[in-house]
């Protein structure tokens, strides 16, 4: 025989279930923010590995589903990415808008530096986070300085939400173009605290990166260990990229077979690292250099080549300040010559990456986006404060270093002085 429930019940029954309902309102509201990425393809590049070390990282947050939108299908050799629905805009033959539209998503993480954000700054219904991957030194280099207004740090002005990697931007050269921004550190493809470091036993030296990009200059390095064979005959140098047909020749040229080779293109580099004693980057120009902080992880000391804006540029590096291949032997040579060297440049690389673990920055990532799809501005102009901004001092000091090396550098400038360099303008 069935039982009903009296009149009187069923209201207070009712009642309990609408109270409850909107105690916890505000919790499921949060539980299904859509944020979406856009890449062309999840294959090879710097940015490609951190969309998928970010992705990964977040998709654990209750609060979000993620979205990663791709011009291209899944292609071989993909960075993986779990528990994000993946739209390929060439299958589906639509437009970035249009995925953005049918899928209703609230916030787009964009990295391109283009027009494009001139129009994605007009969305309505979808926020839009511009995630800056580049230096202002590369557009300098590939632009040259009289054509910065044709950069994306024009758009950037007019744009709410910009990330930024690089310190001496976000905390100076930002705040005097009229941008408003927001300092974060990349995550890494290895978790800090799972790691066990390098012991720096052998004389191996690693390069990490595309062989083909001009900007990487791995000519420099490989030139450099015809001087330190002669005083390290043991040393052997691996450039974790696909082979490349200029670099080889200088190999050959230099009688270098048996010391420097390509070991292709991997996801899984940890062989390399954990066997390495020296990390070279000799990049023109950086922004937030996965390969340094991978190199950092393994309590590796690096030498760099001038790229002392970088977040990570402190703690177990060398920086020289000029483009010889000799300059950069001899202080290879120091640092694998004496071991006690070596092991102090090693803990302080190590140490550096003690604060950029990745659960700091998925962390500061779920604030974003929840001040974001709240509009909580308070919550954001917390996250705007950077409590280790560089001083003004800091900065112009960075600054004239990078006016001499681009001098140096490029003939194009020979005339340009450090108060056009220091004073540049947008307006």
């Amino acid at each position: 025989m069935v039982k009903y429930i009296n009149k009187n019940k069923f209201i207070f029954i009712l009642s309990l279930s609408f109270i409850f309902f909107s105690f916890y309102s505000k919790y499921f509201k949060y539980k299904y923010i859509k944020v979406a990425y856009y890449t062309g393809s999840m294959r090879y590049g710097g940015i490609e590995r951190v969309f998928s070390v970010l992705i990964n990282y977040l998709s654990k947050e209750k609060y979000f589903i993620f979205y990663l939108i791709t011009y291209t299908g899944k292609l071989k050799g993909e960075y993986p990415v779990s528990n994000a629905k993946r739209i390929s805009l060439h299958e589906r033959n639509i437009s970035l808008y249009k995925a953005l539209e049918i899928e209703k998503i609230d916030i787009l993480i964009y990295n391109y530096e283009n027009k494009e954000v001139e129009k994605l700054n007009k969305l309505n219904k979808t926020k839009v986070i511009f995630y800056n991957h580049s230096s202002f030194l590369f557009w300098i280099y590939m632009m040259k300085i009289y054509n910065f207004k044709d950069t994306v740090y024009y758009l950037y002005r007019n744009c709410k939400y910009v990330i930024s990697l690089i310190p001496l931007e976000n905390d100076y050269l930002f705040k005097k173009w009229g941008i408003n921004s927001i300092l974060m550190d990349n995550p890494s493809t290895y978790e800090y605290d799972s790691i066990i470091p390098s012991d720096l036993e052998n004389n191996n030296i690693i390069l990490i990166g595309r062989g083909n990009d001009p900007v990487k200059r791995y000519d420099l390095p490989i030139k450099a260990m015809e001087f330190i064979l002669k005083e390290v005959p043991n040393c052997q140098m691996n450039i974790i990229s696909s082979h490349n047909k200029d670099l080889q020749q200088i190999i050959v040229k230099l009688k270098l077979e048996k010391n420097v080779r390509f070991t292709g293109f991997s996801e899984k580099i940890e062989v390399y690292l954990k066997n390495s004693s020296l990390h070279i980057l000799s990049s023109l120009s950086e922004c937030y250099p996965m390969a340094l902080g991978e190199a950092k992880i393994f309590g590796i000391p690096s030498i760099i080549c001038g790229l002392d804006h970088l977040a990570l540029s402190k703690g177990g590096t060398i920086i020289i300040y000029d483009d010889e291949p000799i300059t950069i032997a001899n202080e290879a040579i120091k640092i694998l010559k004496d071991k006690s060297l070596r092991k102090k440049l090693g803990r302080e690389a190590r140490e550096s990456m003690k604060d950029r673990k990745n659960k700091f920055i998925a962390e500061k990532w779920t604030k974003l986006l929840l001040a974001i799809y709240k509009g909580d501005n308070k919550s954001y102009k917390e996250l705007l404060n950077n409590p280790n901004k560089i001083t003004d001092k800091e900065a112009i000091q960075i600054l004239r270093n990078q006016f001499i090396l681009l001098k140096k550098r490029n003939n194009f400038f020979k005339n340009l002085t450090f108060e056009k360099f220091m004073f540049y303008s947008l307006k």
